[in-house]
């Protein structure tokens, strides 16, 4: 296990190239799947587990590690294929979400590939059960299904989505002082309440989405990094620009087509499009971010998710 994630902390490289590299995996029901590597702390041998009072059915129990309390979540139960029956001498994929540790119970862990962001495609109606596959790829003549894990989470352990009060009449207050600035259009005015939100996660895009509205932002869905570049293109193509019509996007950074530092770059480069502001907004870590966010030409960079973080980043835009 060593040797398979002996490079991890080195294959940064390959961020902002539209390209990603997948730790491959099978669960019982011995179906294909993939996580992205930048996520995968480590790979262990399932460990005793202490059950815990009224817990999830997906959560198996807590692991104590060198690292603290691990909770190991059974992925198999989780996309609906039943529990896993045996738990013992399983490997654990330990894994960061959203700020938090969680260890993936597997059937058995295979090997990394290194793939095109062009190559992840979402899951096609009717292929899998969608309530849980984010995107799907092919490697070898197999179907490679990628878990939405945020939705997983999410479930087991919902995140606050409501904003402080302080934060909320904050942000109220910066909208009507732009709506009453004496500058301020009716055009100038609608755009200061309109926002792009791009995750191919839909619980993700919900979860911006509620944060925003409740703010009184009316938010723009889409899907990937793709689907927001022709969004904007087909802007550009009607004679606007987007910061025309726009306060900012928040864009995930992991989606198929095109991956959101490959649509950062992308919408910099453009004439028509470089104004407007990009909040990347990701459950990826790490050191390399930062000099990412900078190398693209992101204008902010928040790790998921924290109303209060995401109100106060779309607050300084406001006052900006």
């Amino acid at each position: 296990m060593s040797k398979l994630l002996h490079s991890v902390n080195q294959r940064t490289q390959l961020a902002g190239e539209n390209r990603l590299e997948l730790l491959l995996f099978r669960l019982e029901d011995k179906q294909l799947y993939g996580i992205n590597v930048f996520k995968v702390k480590k790979i262990i041998t399932c460990p005793a587990l202490t059950e815990m009072p009224g817990r999830h059915p997906i959560a198996l129990g807590v692991a104590n590690t060198m690292d603290g309390p691990l909770p190991i979540l059974d992925l198999k139960l989780a996309v609906g294929h039943g529990n896993s029956e045996n738990i013992r001498g399983k490997s654990v994929i330990v894994a960061e979400y959203n700020r938090k540790m969680q260890g993936f119970l597997v059937d058995k862990v295979e090997h990394i590939i290194n793939l095109e962001w062009s190559d992840i495609h979402p899951p096609p109606k009717g292929v899998g059960n969608e309530h849980y596959l984010t995107a799907i790829s092919k490697h070898q003549d197999e179907i490679i299904e990628i878990i939405d894990v945020e939705k997983i989470i999410a479930e087991i352990m919902p995140f606050n989505e409501q904003m402080d009060e302080p934060m909320s009449q904050a942000l109220d207050t910066a909208l009507k002082e732009k709506s009453e600035s004496p500058e301020a259009t009716e055009e100038s005015k609608q755009a200061s309440k309109q926002v792009i939100v791009v995750d191919d996660s839909v619980v993700a895009r919900n979860q911006i989405k509620r944060c925003m509205e409740t703010a009184g932002f009316t938010c723009t869905l889409l899907k990937n990094g793709l689907e927001a570049y022709q969004f904007l293109e087909n802007l550009t193509m009607s004679g606007k620009k987007p910061t025309d019509d726009f306060l900012l996007m928040i864009s995930d950074i992991e989606m198929p087509e095109m991956d959101g530092y490959t649509l950062t770059r992308r919408v910099k480069e453009n004439p028509d499009m470089q104004g407007l502001y990009i909040i990347l907004h990701t459950s990826l870590s790490g050191v390399f971010n930062k000099a990412m966010v900078e190398k693209v030409g992101a204008d902010d960079f928040l790790p998921k998710f924290d109303a209060n973080e995401l109100a106060n980043a779309v607050l300084e835009r406001l006052n900006a």
